[in-house]
């Protein structure tokens, strides 16, 4: 009888599973203020979440062949088939450049070398994919706004809103945040032996204690932003995973993002986490079994 090998080392996950992976580990952990298995919003499910997880594998798995514009709207024409609210615009934006990277290329480097091949073509879908999510609190712009004709360049358009939407400061900074804090922390929060849940959460209030999530400031203003980065802060000084008063932190700022129907909801924080999510599988830089 030959010798058994162990199929988390003998098989690396496909992109696709990476992709829907990741967006299932997101959701399904109890961020604050966000949808996850044992909170929903009024119209929006954590069942959606995961029916959209299960959409996107397709286009992600195909995104080296068919490039990032393409992968984007296939990724949320899939979601919409299934889905009748945006759940994933922002995270689809976001895995879509990290896929197109070639297997054999690191991330760190590949990604670049992605967002430098853009075209006109790319900017065309990407229009069309967001005006078909109608993502909430989207407004418009003095400049390429999407209800326009769709720029030249995806990477100028990106650059133009990068100072106040986290996703497109991604792509003018060839995805810094994602690969050297959001990444980075879930790998930290592994190797200090914390359970994967405990890990995506902190490393979701380190990024929310950073950066101003984007959603919020569009949603109720910038005010109301950085007063959510704060109260991510303060958990943070409260201690670590598991300490009581860190607990009860992170209890008070769920409360205070849940309120007001759910329009503090940290969700482009919640899109940063999910690509993290992509970079550390797709990394194989945490393995199964993810308790």
């Amino acid at each position: 009888m030959s010798e058994r090998t162990d199929p988390a080392v003998a098989e690396p996950l496909s992109i696709g599973q990476c992709a829907t992976l990741a967006c299932l580990l997101e959701a399904t952990a109890p961020k604050p203020g966000n949808v996850h298995r044992g909170a929903d919003f009024e119209n929006m499910t954590f069942t959606d979440f995961a029916v959209s997880a299960a959409a996107i594998g397709p286009a992600m798995q195909a995104a080296a062949q068919r490039g990032v514009g393409a992968t984007v709207l296939a990724a949320v024409q899939a979601t919409r088939r299934l889905v009748p609210v945006n759940t994933n615009l922002g995270t689809v934006l976001l895995l879509a450049p990290l896929a197109a990277v070639p297997r054999e290329q690191r991330l760190n480097t590949g990604v670049g070398q992605v967002l430098s091949n853009l075209a006109a073509c790319d900017a065309e879908a990407v229009y069309a994919a967001i005006r078909l999510a109608n993502p909430g609190g989207l407004g418009t712009a003095a400049e390429m706004d999407v209800a326009e004709a769709a720029p030249e360049s995806l990477l100028a358009a990106m650059a133009a809103a990068a100072n106040h939407d986290l996703v497109a400061r991604q792509y003018a900074d060839n995805f810094s945040e994602v690969l050297n804090q959001a990444a980075l922390w879930i790998v930290e929060g592994r190797a200090a032996g914390w359970s994967l849940s405990d890990t995506i959460i902190h490393a979701q209030l380190r990024l929310l204690a950073a950066w101003p999530d984007s959603l919020i400031a569009r949603k109720c203003g910038l005010p109301v932003a950085e007063r959510a980065s704060a109260l991510a802060q303060r958990v943070l000084r409260a201690g670590l995973p598991g300490d009581a008063d860190y607990l009860y932190e992170v209890g008070e700022l769920d409360f205070w993002l849940r309120s007001a129907g759910n329009r503090r909801n940290p969700g482009t924080t919640a899109d940063l986490i999910a690509a993290g999510l992509f970079v550390v599988l797709r990394e194989n830089l945490i393995q199964p079994p993810f308790r």
